[in-house]
Parts: C-alpha cells; structure tokens; sequence
C-alpha cells in the first residue's frame, strides 16, 4: 500500500478555554490514502467540523501530530496550502466574483508577489472548471448561483489548488437528493482518477454506505472507529453510535407498525415487489410470506393483480391497489 497522504500520532482535538481544555478527540491514530473517498460521520455535536479544522490546519490539536504530504513542488517551512485544499460551511463574502474568479483564487499558494498567473494556472482552472461542468457557468456571478451550484463551484476551486488531499464539511448540506447525489458520485471519481485523498464530513448515511470506501464514525469515548461500511453495518457500530429509532439499517427500511388486522401477502420480484411491499407495510397492513386472506400480485409496472377468495381485480397502480384492499375493510382477519 502507498504511504498515506496525512496521518495522525495520538492527535487530541477540541477547544481551549480559561477552564480547561474541552477534549473532543483522544488519542486518534488515522491515516488517509491516495484515492480513497472517506466519510466522517457521527451524531450531531460530536466534533466533526472541529476535526476536519484541525486536520486542516486551522485550528491548533490539542496534542499529538499531525502529518500531511506536500506538494512534490512545494516543500516550504509553511507546505499546508500545497497539501490540502479545504470546502467548509462559511459562505463566501465577495459575492460579485464570477464563477471562473472564485475558482482562480484555487491556484494563488502559487502565484508570485504580483498574484499574476501563468498558462498553467489558467489551464488548472479552467480543467476544474470542466471536470465540475461548470463552463456553462464561468462568468456568473457568485451571488446567482443556486446552493448546489455553489458548491460546485467551491469544490472546483479547491480542486484548482490540486493537493493530494481534500477536506469537506457538509459539502451536501441544504441540497436537493440530485445534487447530493452528483457531488458524492463527483468527489469518488475524483479520488480515483486523480489520487487524491478526500475526507467528507456529512450526515448523508445513504450516500455514504454506496459510495464511500471506507467510514470514520465518531464513538462515546471520544475515539474514531474506522471500517468499511458494510462491516460497520453488520457488526452494529452504526446502531450503537446513533441509537436508530424505528430504522433497521441492515435492511435499509423505515420499521412501519402494523395497524390493521388484514392480512395480506405479496408476489413478486425485484423492485415491484420491493416497492408493493414497502406500500402495504407503510399503510399498516401486515405483510405475510405465504399465501394469506389477500394475494397482491405485482405484474409489470403497469398491473398489480389482487385475489380474494374466488373474486379478483387487475388494477394499474400502486394507488389502486390500496385503494381497493382499504374497499375490503376490516373483513378480513388473520386466523390465530
């Protein structure tokens, strides 16, 4: 394996104040390698953004070390800017820049007195600029932009600052599920192609469970576990750490609470009867395996047969099909 692109020696993180210090963090021995796409997740007011700063230089640990690989280029007393580039939850001020204007100001660790930029600087950013497919937009100005758009852009200027590693804090926060969805799926290709480090702190655990390669989940005693997702489902962590309240992870489902006595049993495979499924137990019906007092049946997308007794109907929606096993009412019973 290569070596990482920032490790920690028993890094404690937090807060001085004229008390004390407030110790988020102890003793955190993580490394980050090029390539992968990290999630950092945990409950809120764990310390996540306080992590992220800290791990980005912006704020002092606590104890402990922090390493971080600079730039091939720029080895220099202060090589922080040459090896991470950071995305917080700040807004940005100057809101008059242009899109290509804010993304330029990616490549000033690298400019000389005269903040002038050379061919290679325009050539980096206008590349940020289509790998975020932000070309459409490079003379809009900051304060036009949708959220997404936004933070799109603001990915794109710390991708213009090209380090080995990127730090994110809620990079997806305040958006809508496409553009969560593209950044996530933006910032893994990123990381692949380009080998680069990424470590992003989010609160989108469905997202992070199909993208991520591995988590960092904050735990109780002021430690991170580290695992890839499917082992921090399966072996509980996530539960233990979040406490979910009528959501099974390991089945991906919102548990509904069966509130009437029908009985009803689904066929099918793939997403009709997933979804079928996911209709009935949501409106409170009991779902069985065997056959039942109901028999949906789900068809194509466009049948849904229903079998009562000897009676049946053929409907084309899922609404219809509620709406003719809720005409059924109370009738039927399940047999103890």
């Amino acid at each position: 394996m290569s070596s990482p692109v920032l490790s920690t020696i028993r890094l404690s993180a937090g807060y001085r104040t004229r008390k004390g210090d407030n110790v988020l963090f102890r003793d955190l021995n993580l490394s980050l390698y090029p390539g992968e796409l990290i999630c950092l997740m945990g409950p809120n007011g764990s310390g996540k953004s306080t992590l992220i700063r800290t791990l980005a230089g912006l704020q002092k640990p606590l104890s402990g070390t922090i390493n971080r690989q600079a730039g091939l280029q720029h080895q220099s007393g202060n090589s922080i800017p040459f090896s991470v580039s950071v995305v917080l939850t700040d807004r940005i001020s100057s809101a008059n820049l242009t899109v290509a204007e804010l993304i330029a100001f990616g490549r000033y660790p690298y400019v000389d007195w005269r903040l002038r930029m050379t061919e290679e600087d325009r050539a980096i950013v206008e590349a940020s600029l289509r790998d975020l497919n932000l070309e459409p937009l490079r003379d809009r100005k900051i304060y036009e932009l949708s959220d997404g758009q936004m933070q799109m852009a603001m990915i794109a200027r710390a991708l213009a600052q090209d380090t080995r590693l990127m730090l994110l804090d809620e990079p997806t926060a305040h958006l809508d599920l496409n553009n969560r969805v593209e950044i996530m799926a933006l910032l893994k290709e990123i990381a692949y192609k380009s080998r680069k480090a990424i470590l992003v702190a989010t609160h989108e655990l469905d997202l992070a469970l199909q993208s991520t390669d591995r988590i960092w989940l904050t735990g109780h005693n002021k430690d991170v576990i580290v695992g890839v997702p499917e082992d921090l489902v399966l072996n509980g962590a996530f539960d233990d750490i979040f406490r979910f309240k009528g959501f099974d992870l390991k089945s991906g489902k919102v548990q509904h609470k069966a509130y009437r006595d029908t009985v009803v049993s689904v066929h099918g495979d793939g997403p009709l009867y997933l979804w079928t499924r996911n209709a009935l137990e949501r409106n409170g019906y009991v779902v069985a395996t065997e056959s039942a007092h109901i028999d949906v049946f789900a068809v194509s997308e466009s049948t849904w047969r229903i079998r009562r007794g000897e009676q049946e109907q053929v409907v084309s929606s899922v609404g219809e099909m509620l709406q003719v096993l809720q005409s059924f009412g109370e009738s039927s019973r399940k047999i103890v």
